[in-house]
């Protein structure tokens, strides 16, 4: 009778534990593409705005002397070497990474291509998420793939134009990572 009643005693713990657990342990909450992507654009409109860099070779000089953003001030007796001085326009919409402004343009021949010099806009701006994959498990959080692109929507469009040349990097693929923080899904890092 004692081992019954024992037995009996140790089933009662044993589900009163497992009701006790069961109950204390909630499911996490769903991250949804939609979640995901709300918590990266808030992290984006919250980061300081940045001046986008451009790498302004052959094709973006020509095209900044239409669009009136610099005008050539000296000629060099080689042919291919000349300054540019950046215009009252220009000074408005970049700044050289050089410093001053003027455009010391110097390719090895004239018949180089890949010559460039780097500006920066002076519209700084929020970095833009699109183009998201599906949300991923990873270990105890969860990821998600997405294009970060460079917003241009600021700049004219002769100078969207030049920064969609070639050597410029607008958008880059990165992967962010969210883990469980008080019961709800939050932004971890984005690499």
């Amino acid at each position: 009778m004692k081992n019954g009643v024992h037995a009996g005693r140790v089933s009662l713990v044993v589900l009163i534990c497992a009701g006790v657990l069961a109950a204390g342990c909630k499911s996490a909450p769903q991250l949804t593409q939609a979640n995901a992507t709300a918590l990266i654009e808030a992290s984006y409109a919250q980061a300081a705005p940045a001046p986008a860099t451009l790498v302004v070779k052959d094709l973006g000089m020509r095209e900044g002397i239409t669009a009136k953003y610099w005008t050539g001030i000296k000629k060099y007796p080689n042919g291919y070497w000349a300054d540019f001085k950046l215009t009252d326009d220009g000074k408005k919409l970049v700044t050289l990474a050089s410093g001053g402004d003027t455009i010391a343009w110097r390719p090895d021949g004239p018949n180089d291509l890949n010559y460039s010099v780097t500006m920066n806009t002076v519209v700084a701006s929020h970095l833009k998420a699109q183009n998201f994959g599906d949300v991923e498990d990873s270990g105890n959080g969860k990821t998600v793939a997405f294009t970060e692109a460079v917003d241009l929507s600021g700049l004219p469009g002769p100078l969207q134009r030049i920064a969609q040349n070639s050597g410029n990097t607008l958008t880059t693929r990165r992967e962010a990572n969210f883990v469980l923080k008080n019961g709800a899904w939050a932004l971890d890092s984005v690499q």
